[in-house]
């Protein structure tokens, strides 16, 4: 099996692994309002296939890849930092 490396990474925190071989993971980035031009935190929920048994509160950098289930676009790379609990 050959993995091809094109696809969007993004590097998030695990705030779910309740279900099987899926994880919820958020990215959080910062944008500027466009009327009143503060600085604005934003999230984002991705789904991500569980291949690396990553844990909750763990960062992990996610790659895009085919469709895997209705909510499933993304496949876990690695585990940058294990979290502490």
């Amino acid at each position: 099996m050959t993995t091809n490396n094109t696809g969007k990474t993004f590097t998030g925190v695990v705030v779910s692994d309740k279900m099987t071989n899926t994880l919820v993971v958020s990215l959080s980035y910062t944008s500027r309002h466009p009327m009143y031009k503060k600085i604005v935190k934003k999230n984002k929920k991705l789904y991500s296939d569980n291949n690396l048994n990553a844990k909750m509160g763990d960062t992990v950098m996610i790659r895009e890849t085919r469709p895997l289930s209705k909510l499933k676009r993304f496949t876990t790379v690695k585990i940058i930092k294990k979290s502490i609990l």
